[in-house]
């Protein structure tokens, strides 16, 4: 081909997350690419469609097919029957701190040495807005630093006789969670500019996807696994396309990302039986379970993987295809077995950082768990077998072996389609002729 195309670093020197320059996209201030690489992408992008629409559309079915019928759930009716009748919630400020001790005697007969305090704070909400309650605060909150002036979340039993009674619920935590979202929207917008915005549009589908979707099809008795993988695909459709932008490479990464999900799903549920996992090993499960029985525990701890590796895989995929086709636009005579061969060099590095970042997220999650076994005196191996750490070792094992083994498929699908794609070359429009239009139009596709 005439030139070298709009990348001139085709094979960075190791694997980084950040992705810098235009790795996922097309750099704005770049030349154009020549008419017979967009030819060639076009090409690669209609061979991948072939794959890729049938699975949309499957995708699409199941969103209509398993869809909540928005009536209460078993769960959910369960538990307005359980839960406190007439309980309410306001905000309160924290007037004065009458800390004292509550010390109790310890198992071995020591004293434990506890301060606990007693506060006054005023109702800025509700119906009791105004009014001064007086509330006794365990000593763990107390340690946690309560002051004067501080906003606390009150619950409110309404149900209670004698009227309302104020206990402490938790501390006001709204204005910080605010300021830092909004910070965060600030920082992506600036750096990452419109694909930064646009990535945040996909975290809003996502969300949207999540809690209108899989959480209430789980609750009214779907397969959690089933809900999971149709959700998730839904979600990667999306945001792949908004985050990346419509391009060769995005759709290849989406067919990674897709193999990455099946896989998922598919170890998840052998591993899942071949270890009798209950999924009934936290206190929400166990909550649950009293809610609604029927609920599938087994399927929600495969739904958990599958959620929990949505984001890695997505950063594996992309960067995989976008390492191929910058490849193949460099040197568009280099056959499958070249571009397959220079792209898992790259993704061998990607793999050694992303075991550390799958195995380290989760061992940081089960920090509190982990301090617990310390505490123990079981043997290493009864530790790492029981019903509890042994859910997070096989979550961990089976999304990192579906993350890892993407990037291979990733790879030979992105240098599969390049090559397949071939030398077809096309004649551009003039400028300012009817077609130019759509010719931009399918230009920025192919990019």
């Amino acid at each position: 081909m005439g030139g070298r195309g709009p990348y001139p670093d085709p094979v960075p020197s190791s694997h980084s997350h950040d992705h810098a320059g235009h790795s996922h996209g097309v750099d704005p201030d770049a030349p154009p690419p020549a008419p017979e690489v967009l030819a060639r992408r076009r090409r690669a992008v209609r061979l991948m469609l072939f794959l890729l629409v049938p699975v949309g559309l499957a995708t699409i079915v199941g969103l209509i097919v398993l869809w909540p019928s928005g009536g209460p759930s078993r769960a959910q009716q369960a538990a307005e029957i359980q839960l406190p009748a007439g309980t309410t919630y306001a905000d309160g400020r924290v007037v004065s701190v009458d800390p004292f001790d509550c010390s109790l005697p310890g198992s071995d007969g020591a004293v434990q040495q506890l301060t606990c305090a007693s506060v006054v704070v005023e109702v800025l909400e509700g119906d009791d807005a105004g009014e001064y309650q007086q509330l006794e605060l365990p000593a763990e909150v107390y340690a946690s630093g309560i002051e004067v002036d501080d906003v606390l979340v009150l619950s409110r039993d309404g149900g209670a006789e004698g009227g309302g009674i104020f206990a402490f619920s938790d501390y006001e935590r709204t204005t910080p969670m605010v300021l830092l979202a909004v910070l965060f929207a600030v920082v992506v917008g600036a750096v990452a500019r419109l694909r930064g915005l646009a990535a945040l549009l996909g975290l809003v589908f996502a969300f949207v996807v999540l809690l209108q979707f899989m959480l209430p099809g789980i609750l009214a008795g779907e397969s959690p696994t089933l809900v999971t993988l149709v959700g998730s695909s839904a979600i990667m459709f999306a945001v792949l396309y908004l985050a990346h932008g419509l391009s060769a490479r995005t759709t290849t990464a989406l067919v990674g990302t897709l193999f990455g999900l099946a896989l998922v799903t598919v170890l998840g549920a052998i591993a899942v039986a071949t270890a009798r996992l209950t999924g009934l090993t936290t206190e929400e499960t166990v909550t649950l379970q009293g809610y609604d029985p029927g609920l599938d525990f087994s399927g929600l701890v495969i739904a958990g993987v599958v959620v929990a590796g949505l984001g890695v895989l997505n950063d594996v995929t992309i960067t995989q295809a976008s390492a191929i086709w910058q490849l193949h636009e460099v040197d568009p005579a280099m056959g499958w077995r070249g571009l397959y061969r220079r792209g898992m060099a790259i993704g061998r590095d990607h793999i050694a950082s992303t075991v550390y970042t799958v195995v380290f997220a989760y061992a940081g999650a089960a920090l509190p768990l982990l301090l617990l076994f310390e505490l123990y005196s079981r043997p290493a191996g009864i530790t790492l077998t029981s019903s509890l750490l042994a859910e997070e070792v096989i979550r961990t094992l089976v999304g990192g072996i579906a993350l890892v083994l993407a990037v291979p498929v990733t790879t030979a699908v992105g240098a599969f389609f390049a090559t397949a794609s071939g030398t077809e070359t096309v004649s551009m429009p003039e400028k300012g002729s009817p077609a130019t239009g759509l010719a931009a139009l399918r230009s920025r596709f192919a990019r």
